[in-house]
């Protein structure tokens, strides 16, 4: 298998740079694939560098052992070649339980150190389960202060290189921004074509925030995902005329824009294709095409929202981005 070099960004000072194209590991249901260590050594074969992973997922322990074969078998020089990315479930979102939380993820994927621990949810349930949807009538308020101290924490002590946040609106950071010692180097949000999230990618862009985009291709097949990206006519059609699949389409726009996108696809072919997307481009006239796509939000998170809980409607969740 050919092996693509993936353009990279610097994301903090002290953090190494993020490869701009991530192989997700989020298989809906949570934990249901079987082979996903094979999986996850044919993306390190192809070229794939960075893994996204969380606590949810059920992939670190995979993930962990994929890394460590990679290494066994002369895939990878060092385990410094890899960006690894978990996440911090809302179960765990209280100070006393962030870094416990990543020390145990940090155990499941038998490593030292993550090079990027994100909040995952600016929100926060009951200690206990790994799930979602989350218990409506688990939820509790997310406790910036405790939470984001115990993050800058985990860098402090090494376990994380960098830290961030993931799903949080502009008004969310700016929140953080003002009670942070350390600011979030990340913040991995929702992005495609239809969902272009132009005002938060210009508010991070000014803060210094660097954006990850999931479900780049719409998230077809898990339970918040549609096919409204992936039967998009505009995209289509730029497809049709480039030669390229629809997917690929919707990756080079994501890595036109500056960010970095994470991408989930267990099947070899397309693996490889979601990788080709560096050697050509789409030209003004595309790129103004999808920027008139109208715009809708996959995934709104009503499971963080309910009249007893701390966010009553979309628009306290998301504030700005609905």
């Amino acid at each position: 298998m050919a092996n693509i070099t993936v353009a990279d960004t610097q994301i903090s000072t002290d953090g190494k740079a993020i490869p701009l194209l991530g192989f997700g590991t989020a298989e809906y249901p949570f934990g249901s694939s079987a082979n996903v260590k094979e999986h996850l050594l044919d993306a390190i074969r192809l070229g794939y560098r960075h893994f996204d992973s969380a606590a949810l997922y059920l992939s670190e322990q995979p993930l962990g052992e994929a890394v460590a074969e990679a290494l066994a078998l002369g895939l990878v020089n060092s385990r410094e070649e890899l960006f690894i990315t978990t996440k911090l479930w809302c179960s765990d979102a209280h100070g006393d339980r962030v870094v416990p939380a990543l020390q145990t993820s940090l155990k499941n994927l038998g490593l030292e150190y993550v090079d990027l621990y994100l909040v995952h949810w600016p929100a926060c349930v009951k200690a206990g389960e790994y799930e979602l949807p989350v218990k409506k009538e688990d939820l509790l308020p997310f406790d910036y202060e405790s939470v984001w101290k115990a993050m800058e924490e985990c860098q402090k002590l090494g376990l994380a290189k960098s830290i961030g946040v993931s799903n949080f609106s502009c008004k969310k950071l700016e929140k953080l921004l003002s009670i942070s010692e350390i600011p979030p180097a990340v913040n991995q949000v929702e992005m495609n074509p239809l969902w272009q999230q132009q005002k938060l990618r210009e508010f991070c862009k000014e803060k210094g925030i660097h954006i990850t985009a999931y479900s780049p291709l719409g998230a077809k097949g898990t339970f918040w995902g549609t096919n409204r990206v992936m039967e998009c006519e505009v995209l289509q059609e730029i497809a049709e005329a480039k030669g390229k699949t629809l997917a690929q389409v919707c990756l080079r726009w994501a890595y036109e824009q500056g960010v970095s996108v994470v991408v989930k696809s267990f099947n070899i072919e397309r693996m490889k294709e979601n990788l080709g997307i560096f050697d050509w481009s789409l030209n003004p006239d595309e790129l103004n095409k999808i920027s008139q796509i109208p715009q809708k939000k996959g995934f709104p998170g009503v499971e963080f929202i309910s009249p007893n809980g701390p966010y009553k409607s979309a628009e306290e969740l998301w504030d700005e981005g609905i």
